[in-house]
């Protein structure tokens, strides 16, 4: 299989719509300062950006939930927040999306990871990051599990979104593995290589190929134009396969699309769906998204795979952090 039917994306769109999911991690406040540049500073070698507009988005776990909600499922974000105005337009914009944000704890002395992204012509020119990154304590840690474990009875799966900002403990991670192993609940996790977690015994895990490489304490030499013909990636699939024990392991790797990999069985590759790539950010978030969801709606994992490139493609195709429709994502598979 290399596509889905029409009529099938509909099936999956409409038992999506069904599904409760909970997402847990880091959750950052994007803001993008647009503007041109016409002349270099005479203080220093930069740009001068003249300002025309900004915008805020929902960015790490927020915008994996913000995907979900987009697709039309009942979505449910936790995680940590200060007690800032960072936190309160990072609700504001959620609660638009119709993402349940009630899990987001606020924590004293904590500030909501910000990213401003400063862009003139289509391309970014710099970045400004304002944030925390000390790992949650442990206090607040048992709340948010204690909120977790409340809502989990009801929720088809649950994704974990770490980007290393601290909210995704080694203990967080490994109570929310036994209680999604006790309720028999899917569980993805989107991994932080840099950030060392017990990532075994997963229901899926998305790396990119760099991630991939890095998890599995391997260096990428070379790489080849066809990735089932690619040695060194092949060598890190049967690493990870056998030391995490994934159910699946399904690994972004940009132009080339993704592969699809389980124990037992031959890397499904599935070539890329983007006709345009104006901006990547944000992307691994929509395909973890859309395949946690169609897995949810009842696809099998080739299904989901397939389903989760076309969504990538779409939202690389956009500017800024972004989400794909239900409308867009069937049109892509040449539906109304």
């Amino acid at each position: 299989m290399k596509n889905l039917s029409s009529k099938r994306v509909r099936e999956l769109l409409a038992a999506a719509a069904k599904a409760r999911v909970l997402v847990v991690g880091d959750v950052m406040l994007d803001q993008f300062i647009w503007g041109r540049v016409s002349r270099i500073s005479p203080e220093a070698p930069v740009p001068v950006v003249e300002f025309e507009r900004e915008s805020f988005m929902p960015g790490g776990a927020a915008n994996v939930a913000r995907n979900l909600s987009a697709l039309g499922a009942h979505t449910e974000l936790f995680g940590a927040v200060g007690r800032d105005g960072a936190a309160s337009q990072l609700k504001a914009l959620l609660a638009e999306d119709r993402v349940d944000c009630a899990g987001l704890l606020p924590v004293r002395g904590r500030l909501t990871t910000k990213k401003t992204r400063v862009i003139a012509h289509r391309q970014q020119v710099a970045r400004v990051d304002r944030e925390t990154r000390g790992e949650l304590d442990i206090k607040s840690t048992r709340r948010l599990l204690s909120q977790i474990q409340q809502e989990l009875a009801q929720a088809d799966a649950v994704i974990v979104g770490d980007y290393g900002k601290g909210t995704v403990t080694e203990a967080l991670l490994h109570e929310i593995k036994h209680l999604c192993r006790v309720r028999g609940v899917w569980l993805s996790v989107d991994p932080k290589p840099v950030h060392q977690l017990d990532l075994s015994g997963l229901s899926l895990i998305t790396p990119n190929r760099k991630e991939a490489f890095e998890l599995a304490g391997v260096a990428d030499t070379m790489r080849v134009t066809d990735p089932l013909a690619d040695i060194g990636l092949q060598r890190v699939v049967e690493k990870l396969l056998r030391e995490l024990s994934p159910a699946l392991l399904l690994i972004t790797l940009g132009e080339q699309g993704m592969l699809l990999c389980q124990r037992g069985q031959r890397s499904f590759h599935i070539p890329t769906a983007a006709r345009e790539v104006f901006d990547v950010s944000g992307a691994g978030d929509t395909v973890i998204a859309s395949f946690t969801l169609a897995i949810a709606a009842g696809a099998s994992p080739v299904e989901a795979a397939i389903l989760s490139n076309h969504a990538a493609g779409t939202v690389v195709g956009k500017l800024g952090t972004a989400i794909v429709t239900p409308a867009e994502l069937l049109a892509s598979f040449g539906g109304k």
